[in-house]
């Protein structure tokens, strides 16, 4: 019997996943030459390996995901003339290429990289009023991460230091009309969609049986004409007329 723990990490869940007899029968194919009938062996391998895992069944492109998995327990030495693309193995095997992340942190936190790709993109902008719509813009979008950064409001002046901070001085506005116009600030007539939540069954069934009960005790409760309350405790038997 194999020993599991001299496999690959994938070739483990593989085994554990269609046993280890399976396992076996797979490794066999090497041993016949003919590539028909060892394709003809591994088409039985596989109708075994959706048996022993029947939920297969509802995944779509079942074949593929079988022959595959076949394919990898099998190595890529064994040939086989499969109905279905079979995957190159070196993909499981190889390390992925090392992500490069940014070593590099950005100057104003509550901004982000994202603030200073604009920054950038706008200085490369040669129309003086496309250039300075652009800096309103990029203005507006730094005093909103200012607000959800800080949780508190900022000046105006502060967003222009900042502004030219990142810019190295190239983006600028005149502080006194952004904030007479407040240019910085969403335009008139903006709303801000509110979260609509649907309420659950449940708590729209408890709610009208609240409201039912209220309206049922403003009225009396039912049976109780004109609202009086009925005394509690135990009421003697009316003794029928002599």
């Amino acid at each position: 019997m194999t020993d599991l723990t001299t496999l690959p990490f994938h070739l483990q869940l593989l085994v554990r996943e269609y046993g280890h007899s399976t396992y076996q029968l797979i490794q066999g194919l090497a041993a016949i030459e003919d590539v028909a009938e060892r394709t003809k062996r591994a088409a039985q391998i596989v109708q075994l390996m959706l048996r022993l895992q029947p939920a297969l069944r509802e995944l779509p492109e079942v074949q593929t995901r079988l022959w595959n998995h076949l394919h990898a327990m099998a190595g890529e030495e064994v040939a086989l003339e499969a109905p279905v693309p079979l995957r190159s193995l070196t993909v499981r095997t190889e390390k992925p290429t090392r992500v490069p992340y940014p070593r590099q942190a950005p100057k104003l936190r509550a901004y982000g990289a994202a603030v200073e790709a604009l920054i950038a993109k706008a200085i490369t902008i040669e129309d003086a009023a496309e250039r300075e719509q652009a800096t309103v813009q990029i203005g507006r979008t730094m005093k909103f991460l200012y607000r959800q950064h800080n949780k508190e409001n900022a000046k105006d002046v502060t967003i222009l230091r900042h502004l030219g901070e990142l810019s190295g001085g190239q983006l600028k506005l005149d502080p006194a009309v952004v904030e007479t116009e407040n240019l910085f600030e969403m335009p008139a007539g903006t709303v801000r969609p509110h979260a609509f939540i649907v309420p659950q069954p449940q708590q729209r069934e408890g709610r009208d049986r609240r409201e039912g009960r209220d309206n049922r005790e403003g009225r009396g409760g039912f049976g109780n004409k004109g609202g009086k309350k009925r005394k509690k405790g135990r009421q003697e038997p009316q003794q029928p007329p002599q």
